[in-house]
């Protein structure tokens, strides 16, 4: 499991954090705890760029109950992705290239903004996954961005779960939702060689913020700020360093997270073995985001944290789902690092309305 010393790395990895991440006690990152009123407490990163904020107790992402009829084990040995291309990429030249692809059982659809990868495939569980597990999820992709016209340029594809069309709902930040998964890092001989982002596990939340909106017809169509409805997608990113384009003497990686209050990504702790991860974000009712990571398949626990923030400077008031990122050169060349996923689940710890839940082992 994580702690804050360093595991030892694999072949090909550094175990020397950059400085913004390790200092003189040889530490990955510093964490001081200090109490405030009630349950509040703030946090300090020692060397990362986060800000200092205060925040509720954060809740350690597996906490609660279980939402059933939504995300996956790929247990099932018939599971399957139409993929209905060619892919949406909307964010590029505003194509959405319907009708998007889906699972077969109706728990994951293609991120119309973005497109799915171009594998989807269930596969045997890696060596070392969750006991019992048989199945899990391969992500990977060659073109992301226009379908058969490479850009040279780093692009992304989105995996989603049919997490709030399943419930018919949004969950309010009341409820306390929060989402966990296992990621399969394969070895650092296998990945794709780029610095850059290569893999993100994200959440999608609502807030009420000031909106740009589009009002009249024509030529008197104009836009007004106003507010309303905002949607925003925090996260973590699996972050990587190439010796081959850093001239350094090793491979380095880290867990990147998005964001701070102001928008920007700012360094977690460093990646030092590759194989199985969990990682997990959870949301409070002061509409703050926890993130959490941990090397291995165990239940994550407090020991696991990394940060809380208000990304964007929003506090969020309702959660819709979580989704993977699948990420590459988009030169038409080289395939993105390999990553398979495995279980993802999503939690309430204080469940409203009909909602089919099983309670978590989890503290």
């Amino acid at each position: 499991r994580m702690c804050l010393e360093a595991p030892s790395p694999p072949p090909g990895f550094s175990i020397g954090a950059s400085k913004s991440l390790q200092g003189t006690t040889g530490r990955i990152m510093r964490i001081t705890w200090k109490r405030n009123v009630g349950a509040a407490m703030m946090l300090v990163v020692g060397g990362a760029a986060a800000p200092h904020v205060l925040a509720q107790r954060p809740v350690v992402p597996g906490s609660g109950s279980e939402i059933l009829g939504v995300a996956d084990n790929f247990e099932d040995p018939n599971w399957d992705y139409i993929p209905r291309d060619p892919k949406s990429t909307e964010d590029i030249d505003e194509n959405q290239r319907g009708p998007m692809g889906r699972s077969t059982n109706g728990r994951w659809y293609e991120g119309i903004k973005r497109g799915h990868p171009d594998v989807v495939k269930r596969v045997l569980t890696p060596s070392g996954g969750l006991p019992g597990s048989e199945g899990a999820l391969l992500l990977r992709s060659k073109f992301t961005g226009i379908p058969g016209r490479p850009s040279g340029k780093m692009h992304q594809d989105d995996f989603v779960a049919n997490v709030q069309y399943r419930l018919r709902r949004t969950i309010n930040i009341s409820e306390v939702p929060s989402v966990t998964t296992r990621v399969f890092l394969p070895p650092v001989a296998e990945w794709e060689d780029r610095s850059g982002p290569h893999f993100g596990y994200r959440i999608a939340l609502e807030t009420t913020a000031m909106v740009d909106k589009e009002v009249g017809i024509g030529i008197f169509k104009r836009e007004i700020r106003e507010m309303g409805n905002e949607v925003y997608w925090p996260g973590m990113f699996v972050e990587f360093e190439s010796k081959t384009q850093t001239r350094k003497e090793n491979d380095y990686a880290y867990i990147r997270i998005r964001s701070n209050r102001r928008g920007g990504d700012f360094r977690g702790p460093q990646i030092a073995t590759t194989g199985w991860w969990t990682m997990g974000m959870s949301v409070t009712p002061d509409g703050m985001v926890h993130y959490y990571a941990s090397p291995g398949v165990d239940d994550l626990t407090e020991e696991d944290y990394i940060t809380s923030q208000y990304p964007y400077d929003y506090r969020a008031e309702r959660f819709r789902t979580f989704f993977y990122n699948i990420c590459s050169a988009d030169d038409g060349r080289r395939w993105s690092t390999a990553f398979i996923v495995d279980d993802p689940k999503v939690y309430v710890l204080r469940p409203v309305g009909q909602l089919a839940t099983r309670r978590s082992n989890q503290r």
